[in-house]
């Protein structure tokens, strides 16, 4: 098994959209698609074209994937249509994916109850929807749904389903656990089976987790010569969620020898993948997810940390940093200097292992981390953040008082609107300028005012935009005196995306702090010509 090659197909953008409380946002989309695209994901399915406003627009701007096939998902055509006169299967072409999947029913009960259609007739509509994909060129895949239920009702029913997708050219065949109760053992057998009719190298299994087997029944799959695994990050997905990628990812890899078209550098970047969607989606990461969880690695006081620090492989059964984890012992907190290093690398930084600054950036984060911050999914902030540590990082402007009003009132046509003014005073050079802007919420005006004042003297900031806002609160128990945590996400007119982070109990404070780190990272990467800050600044001009 050592090296043979298993392809992954990553569904969180439709899959995971299915899970309660996630709403993706077309920014959300291409963000996760790129970072999945880095990883090295074999296929990225970026949803189901005409299903919702959210996936026209995001295919309608496709991301330009450099290592990836991008897929888009749709059903077969329906009874009674060809392929040419049908409006879903059209908006599939339409979308001008390289890969194509398409689910379909495997189960004869399913056929007979939920489409009310002839068995024939079911099969007939699978393969002419096939057919028709592969004439356009692209690669086919058939989602076979409801497949091992309908294979322990009628196997035969089952298996001449998914051999007409295989034989009307479907590049991969995915076996479809659609209510998530099947078990290991029988997982195994009826895929062990299937490869007597289609070949180990066109099957895949797409597992859900309803039994908290999704992982262990991929894994199972492909120990009866399944090569293609469907699931997604952190295992989202409609109620108990999809097989999880970042679990099965280091358990093909390290544990069981298989090849996949994530690097052992890549898998580095699992725990940084991890937690950049859950921040994206708002969300808390799991203390107890596999391989990346703060706990997954944590070792508290006792009889176990003693043995730990003399032998760690007594009590991990990874070494954590293969994976982007940390040891974490509660008593003596260590590791993380080889996380920080990566992301070094990443951001064109090349740093001496052995430097002291570098410890020293680690307990930084560490401290900022526990105040709040959440750098995973604030790449720019943590850029900023060692750069500062380990270079100098121009002082641009600084800020030296801000004013929010809040205004709620009826404009002349008698419909209640409130109205945001922000007012801010920023020291630029030798010259303190004051800027006032409206706006639609105190951030927007802010956001307005700063940029009003700082457009004169950089130009570099002409274009930019922020595309997402997320605010979370830490300390709940605080009501409405909480802390709380602002990223925003800010881009230019050539697409270029960066996201920042501010922590404060006041929430425009927050935002002013992410703001401050959007736009001097932004000025940095632009190269703007510093304009030296005095001790003090001179009297205001109005902007």
């Amino acid at each position: 098994m050592s090296g043979e090659r298993i392809y992954l197909y990553d569904t969180t953008l439709r899959d995971g959209a299915q899970t309660q409380g996630v709403d993706f946002t077309v920014p959300d989309k291409h963000a996760i698609a790129h970072a999945l695209d880095q990883l090295g994901i074999d296929y990225i399915e970026g949803g189901w074209p005409g299903a919702n406003p959210t996936d026209d627009a995001f295919f309608a701007d496709a991301p330009v994937l450099t290592r990836a096939s991008f897929a888009a998902f749709g059903m077969t055509k329906r009874i009674g249509r060809s392929t040419a006169n049908d409006p879903q299967v059209s908006a599939l072409f339409n979308a001008n994916t390289k890969a194509i999947c398409i689910v379909g029913k495997a189960s004869a009960v399913q056929v007979k109850t939920a489409l009310g259609i002839s068995l024939d007739e079911n099969v007939t509509v699978v393969a002419d929807t096939i057919r028709a994909i592969v004439e356009t060129g692209r690669e086919a895949l058939f989602d076979a749904e409801h497949f091992f239920d309908g294979y322990r009702h009628d196997p035969a029913y089952a298996t001449r389903c998914v051999k007409a997708a295989y034989d009307a050219g479907a590049r991969w065949i995915v076996l479809c656990d659609t209510n998530g109760g099947t078990l290991p053992d029988d997982v195994r057998r009826i895929v062990g089976e299937v490869t007597s009719v289609i070949p180990g190298s066109h099957l895949g299994i797409h597992t859900h987790n309803d039994t908290e087997n999704a992982v262990a029944n991929s894994l199972a799959a492909v120990a009866a010569g399944a090569r293609m695994i469907h699931g997604t990050i952190n295992g989202l997905g409609e109620r108990c969620g999809n097989a999880n990628l970042i679990a099965l990812l280091p358990s093909l890899m390290l544990k069981l020898g298989y090849t996949t078209g994530v690097t052992r550098d890549g898998l580095r970047q699992l725990k940084h993948i991890s937690r950049m969607v859950d921040d994206r989606l708002n969300r808390v990461p799991a203390r107890t997810a596999a391989y990346v969880g703060e706990s997954a690695f944590a070792h508290k006081g006792g009889l176990h940390v003693s043995a730990v620090e003399k032998d760690p492989s007594l009590y991990e059964h990874i070494d954590p940093e293969l994976v982007g984890n940390a040891r974490h012992v509660i008593v003596s907190d260590q590791a993380g200097k080889s996380n920080v290093l990566s992301r070094f690398r990443e951001i064109g930084l090349e740093v001496d292992p052995k430097d002291k600054r570098v410890s020293a950036l680690v307990e930084q984060v560490k401290q900022a981390e526990y105040q709040g911050y959440a750098y995973d999914g604030a790449e720019a902030s943590f850029e900023l953040m060692a750069r500062r540590a380990l270079e100098t990082v121009p002082v641009y402007f600084r800020l030296q008082t801000f004013r929010i009003l809040d205004e709620r009132r009826f404009d002349a046509q008698n419909r209640l609107e409130t109205l945001s003014e922000a007012t801010v005073k920023v020291a630029v050079g030798d010259d303190l300028i004051m800027s006032v802007a409206e706006g639609n919420g105190p951030v927007n005006a802010l956001d307005g005012a700063l940029r009003k004042a700082l457009a004169p003297s950089y130009p570099e900031l002409a274009g930019i935009r922020l595309v997402d806002y997320k605010v979370r609160i830490l300390t709940p128990s605080d009501g409405t005196g909480a802390v709380t945590r602002v990223m925003i996400e800010s881009a230019d007119a050539d697409g270029q995306r960066w996201t920042t982070v501010g922590v404060s109990p006041n929430i425009i404070e927050a935002s002013f702090e992410a703001l401050e780190d959007s736009l001097t990272w932004r000025l940095f990467h632009k190269r703007a010509q510093i304009i030296p800050l005095p001790a003090g600044g001179k009297r205001a001009k109005r902007g």
